[in-house]
């Protein structure tokens, strides 16, 4: 992959545009071409594949739309109605309506016709102009799919791919269609990759279509304009709201966008803003793409001045004028701070981001000075100023050692961790079972206790480590049993005292028939004969006349 060192180009004259092309950037009153525009629109025009990153709010869509329109332009005309030459995918339907205005005002001179399809609207009038023929298609993952499995989409003449906020679309889970689309596109053709960050998934997903690439990097990654006013406001979090009107009415703007952290959220600020007479329209997911289109229509027109937005509006609108940007709400990934803010101070006009932290919020401000390299500066000039909002100072990153002071953490289990420091220790006691506490011994029964230490030291010698102490409780001795099985030699107890002796404290009557002593006395009992036992004690019809003792 190499790296492109665009130079430095004064005007679009200097970037060999066509007539048209030219025409129409005047028309857009362009005059110097922005850095990844520079660096970006050359090595399109020789036909290389590109991968490039810049920051927000930068031109990126001028810079992929006038190469595609101009190498499409040169092409001879294919008889019978136009094909797919270029597909655009995009992560969302604003950005990619706001793609397709673009290449609706760069093909003004020329005889190319575009097309924009993504879902949530009636998709006949999108099926109709497909089956008129287009050269352009613009689409979101999801509706591409479906009109394609449908048979009414054919882009086996596609010859430029060009997947736009490539990183939205891994965060969103496209990367699966985006696949799926891969492999039904031509394998000639030119690929350009364009995206705000470059983490290493965009860089892993690029290596798998782009052939020897041109990289253009006009800007750090995640970084801010610097253009872009920007402090922060401690608050409690019920007092926002209050905070956030007194702005609006004491500010000078524009056009600003309130961007809130759930959908729930951004309807409840608005009918609270309308209450305190600022005009505001919501715009998230789960409203229609009808309503969505008002919104965004009268946010443009100047008629709402004020917009409130999920993240879903944090890339793609382009709107000129925001004059103020609010994080209402402070995101919990701290590359969204930068696209959020980013609406603002687009193509090097000026512009405030103005952000709001309560208490719960401090880890979050934090992380986003640590991705943007800076402290974002303080104001607390206001009537509700919330000290205890403001989290730590950032501290150096440190290697973890272990052992750190603090509360102490209970002890872990020894077959899972043996103790800090104690290495040799702990590999040896690893898998020795925890053995339970003995409780006081209960009082002895005189037959039987004189008895039994003598006949298991003559069955089985001395004791081993392992073995459970006589006076344990009677169901933990049951659970041991039950959950190993003994070493041949280890002596092991009799049945429970209850099953042995009555309650009485008697010695129990023996379940041997015709009177012939019990064997536990001689050796240990294994497993099938207490099998037998709790049998016969389950039915006492066949136990013998004098029947084991009741418990």
């Amino acid at each position: 992959m190499l790296l492109k060192r665009y130079e430095p180009l004064t005007t679009f004259d200097s970037l060999n545009l066509i007539e048209p092309l030219q025409r129409a950037v005047a028309a857009q009153n362009y005059v110097n071409p922005t850095p990844i525009q520079a660096g970006a629109i050359p090595p399109l025009l020789e036909g290389r594949d590109v991968l490039g990153c810049a920051q927000t709010g930068t031109g990126k869509t001028a810079a992929f739309a006038l190469p595609v329109l101009q190498h499409i332009a040169q092409q001879p005309p294919t008889p019978g109605k136009a094909r797919i030459r270029a597909l655009v995918l995009s992560p969302t339907r604003e950005l990619a309506a706001q793609i397709g205005e673009n290449f609706e005002a760069y093909s003004q001179f020329l005889s190319l016709r575009h097309l924009v399809i993504f879902g949530g609207v009636n998709e006949n009038p999108q099926i109709a102009a497909l089956r008129k023929g287009i050269d352009v298609l613009v689409a979101t993952p999801g509706r591409l799919l479906d009109l394609m499995g449908r048979g009414f989409i054919d882009l086996s003449e596609v010859g430029f791919f060009v997947l736009d906020e490539a990183d939205r679309m891994l965060d969103m889970g496209f990367i699966r269609d985006i696949r799926r689309v891969l492999q039904v596109l031509p394998p000639v053709r030119q690929n350009l990759l364009f995206s705000a960050t470059m983490p290493p998934d965009i860089v892993k997903l690029a290596s798998e279509f782009l052939s020897e690439p041109v990289r253009v990097e006009v800007a750090p990654e995640a970084t801010t304009v610097e253009l872009i006013d920007q402090h922060v406001m401690f608050v409690e979090r019920a007092n926002k709201r209050r905070l956030l009107a007194w702005l609006l009415h004491e500010e000078d703007f524009n056009r600003a966008i309130v961007f809130t952290r759930t959908k729930h959220g951004a309807n409840r600020l608005c009918r609270q803003l309308e209450r305190e007479g600022i005009r505001a329209a919501p715009i998230h997911g789960n409203k229609s793409q009808n309503a969505r289109r008002r919104a965004l229509d009268g946010f443009k027109s100047g008629e709402i001045p004020v917009l409130v937005a999920t993240d879903i509006a944090s890339r793609g609108i382009d709107v000129e004028g925001v004059t103020h940007v609010f994080n209402f709400d402070l995101p919990n990934e701290p590359e969204s701070y930068v696209h959020r803010i980013g609406r603002t101070g687009r193509a090097g006009r000026e512009g405030v981001a103005i952000a709001f932290c309560d208490p719960t919020e401090g880890e979050y401000l934090r992380d986003i000075e640590r991705l943007i390299g800076m402290s974002i500066p303080v104001d607390n000039d206001h009537d509700w100023h919330c000290a205890e909002a403001v989290p730590p100072p950032l501290k150096p990153s440190r290697s973890r050692r272990g052992g750190g002071g603090g509360r102490k953490k209970p002890a872990r289990k020894p077959q899972n961790n043996s103790g800090r420091g104690r290495r040799g220790q702990g590999r040896a006691d690893r898998g020795q079972e925890r053995k339970p506490a003995p409780k006081p011994a209960a009082p002895p029964s005189p037959d039987r206790d004189a008895q039994e230490p003598v006949q298991q030291a003559a069955a089985s010698g001395p004791a081993k480590d392992g073995d459970a102490p006589t006076d344990a409780p009677r169901r933990k001795r049951r659970r041991r049993r039950r959950r190993r099985k003994p070493a041949a030699g280890v002596p092991i107890e009799g049945g429970n005292k209850g099953q042995q002796q009555g309650r009485s404290g008697a010695p129990a009557a023996s379940s041997k028939p015709d009177g012939q002593p019990n064997a536990s006395g001689d050796r240990p009992e294994g497993q099938k004969r207490r099998r037998r036992r709790r049998r016969r004690r389950r039915n006492p019809a066949a136990a013998p006349a004098g029947g084991a003792a009741k418990e």
